[in-house]
């Protein structure tokens, strides 16, 4: 049980954490730090208690289904529909956002051999990136754990250097006109739940599955401290000079060579979830909406490059985006299919929530205010 319980968790924080991380420190510069600690605080406990309910949903369904098949079954055609919807703008959003981002790490590793812009790296990064998902190829999957044990690590490295050189006066406490800013990037930073059906596969037994709730608790507590103290330590050291992508804010303080490891250990997950999303908005388009192999291939591919191209280009301004679309409408949409759940499951749960009615139309507030919020600050 222990080796299955360290592996589902494990799987979750890799889940949660990615390329967020690297977005979370801007936001939190610009808004100040008590602004973000409030939305890490009432986002972090929404989102964990989303993750809970998903996590009895899967429990309380004896077929093996994902959000899309969840929402049919429970809310009918018009839930199918709103989660396709969702499901095609977040993933596209996200693999802008890695586009982006990706064109910012490889700038920073051939800087000193080519004048090449950001803007030409992520087109590059695209296609290439592109060629695979056409060929249907991922990373099996010891090369993921491998490439996630070398993000953290990196990312843990970078923190103990910071710790050192933490000046608490370069910490804003608020800034009025940004207080809007984070809500987007930290609740994208923070959803998990697309892992939560795969995490229930891997505990086997009834017993396992009893600490799938322990699991979800865990891994989201653990990956909202870390968030926290990782943009503490940037903060404290970049103050006012803390980069959209942390890392090239963080050269004159840490010195290139750092920061070459810390953009290539970025650009190998980057390119790990790019194609895992890649392939999964391609397995949508041809399993969900019955579309051609080919045609759902360049439409998962061209949408992120074609919005590249056109101007999209920030990659605050995407996560922000991408977070508000699947908060609003996936977590949601999760909430109502947690409420059908308790009347039309077909399976006794190994945990099961006791949550009053007016605690559930407070979340689904908090997403709906934080997307109008998202509106005035765009």
């Amino acid at each position: 049980m222990r080796k299955n319980f360290l592996f589902a968790l494990s799987t979750l924080i890799g889940t949660i954490v990615g390329a967020g991380v690297f977005g979370i420190p801007y936001v939190i510069n610009r808004s100040g730090i008590i602004p973000g600690f409030f939305y890490f605080f009432i986002l972090g406990g929404a989102v964990l208690l989303i993750h809970l309910f998903f996590g009895e949903i899967v429990l309380r369904t004896k077929e093996k289904q994902r959000l899309i098949g969840y929402s049919q079954r429970y809310l009918g055609k018009w839930g199918k529909i709103l989660i396709t919807i969702a499901v095609i703008l977040g993933v596209a959003g996200a693999l802008l956002a890695y586009l982006i981002l990706a064109g910012d790490f490889l700038e920073i590793l051939f800087s000193p051999y080519t004048n090449l812009t950001s803007f030409y790296f992520s087109l590059i990064f695209g296609v290439v990136l592109s060629c695979f998902i056409f060929r249907g190829i991922k990373l099996i999957a010891p090369t993921e754990l491998f490439t996630n044990f070398l993000f953290f690590s990196v990312i843990a490295i970078i923190f103990s250097l910071c710790l050192p050189r933490i000046n608490f006066s370069n910490l804003p406490l608020f800034n009025l006109p940004d207080i809007f800013l984070p809500y987007g990037v930290i609740l994208f930073s923070l959803i998990g739940w697309s892992a939560i059906s795969e995490i229930t596969e891997i505990l086997k037994t009834a017993e396992e599955k009893k600490s799938l709730k322990k699991i979800l608790i865990l891994g989201t507590i653990i990956a909202t401290v870390f968030y926290i103290l990782f943009s503490l330590g940037i903060i404290g050291i970049t103050g006012g000079k803390t980069s959209t992508d942390v890392l090239s804010g963080l050269i004159p303080f840490l010195g290139g060579k750092i920061i070459f490891f810390g953009a290539l250990a970025g650009l190998i997950t980057l390119a790990d979830s790019f194609l895992i999303l890649g392939l999964y908005l391609r397995n949508t388009f041809i399993y969900d909406l019955k579309i051609s192999k080919n045609l759902a291939c360049l439409t998962a591919c061209g949408i992120p490059l074609i919005l590249f191209l056109i101007g999209f280009r920030s990659f605050i301004g995407t996560i922000g985006f991408v977070g508000t679309v699947l908060g609003v409408i996936e977590g949601v949409i999760i909430i109502l299919i947690f409420k059908k759940a308790k009347t039309m499951n077909d399976r006794q749960p190994e945990y099961s929530l006791k949550i009053p009615s007016a605690l559930l139309y407070f979340l689904i507030a908090i997403f709906i205010f934080g997307a109008i919020s998202q509106v005035f600050n765009f």
